[in-house]
């Protein structure tokens, strides 16, 4: 691997069954903080059913996503940092510097995809960081290699983009236009796309009866 390109995720919708490995994992790796997680799963679904020629129908959908940093080209948490803590570094990975961090926020309310997170603990933001150790002896992330249904991929952003053919721009995500993220989604039948206002998202921890911040 060479610190001079830039890396990124792929994504397969139509593997991803929503069971969190990728997300416990991470957690567990780099034993975060309670309610801070790196790489979080969402369940996103739409639809209804309706009565067409005396016929019960539905266009019911339902998908996950499983969304961390995205390691933007042009990522918006770098340009509000008032501090410079926020920056790119060696493959591309956007960092934060926890010295020159003082806990302000302004990358969280910047970032579309929620990836810079506030540790109580510290006192400073956190964020994914592409398992950039791993990276250094030539592994892969530990949400990619906990992936039991080899959903996740990490690597060279423009190997997987000639290999994949994927997009970025997925509901509920925004449009890969506006901060140029390096991800590649392989989308399935049922996703929608950026913009399309007929999906709500849910995070499991949310419905399923469980507080939020117990993970």
């Amino acid at each position: 691997m060479k610190k001079d390109e830039q890396f990124g995720f792929y994504l397969d919708l139509n593997r991803c069954i929503g069971c969190r490995t990728c997300q416990l994992s991470c957690k567990d790796y780099h034993d975060s903080a309670i309610g801070v997680n790196f790489r979080r799963v969402f369940e996103v679904e739409g639809g209804s059913w309706f009565d067409s020629d005396k016929t019960i129908k539905s266009d019911v959908f339902a998908y996950y996503t499983s969304i961390s940093c995205n390691h933007c080209s042009d990522p918006a948490c770098t340009k509000v940092c008032p501090t410079g803590a926020m920056m790119k570094t060696r493959y591309g990975i956007v960092m934060v510097n926890q010295q020159d961090c003082i806990g302000c926020k302004s990358c969280a309310m910047a970032c579309p995809y929620g990836a810079p997170q506030y540790d109580k603990k510290s006192g400073h933001m956190s964020k994914c960081n592409g398992c950039l150790e791993r990276i250094d002896e030539n592994l892969e992330p530990i949400c990619t290699a906990s992936c039991p249904f080899r959903a996740l991929e990490f690597g060279n952003i423009s190997e997987l983009r000639a290999k994949h053919d994927g997009l970025a721009s997925v509901a509920p995500l925004p449009k890969e236009d506006v901060t140029l993220p390096n991800l590649v989604i392989n989308p399935s039948k049922d996703t929608k796309f950026s913009g399309d206002r007929s999906v709500r998202m849910h995070s499991p921890e949310k419905y399923q009866g469980v507080e939020y911040d117990i993970v």
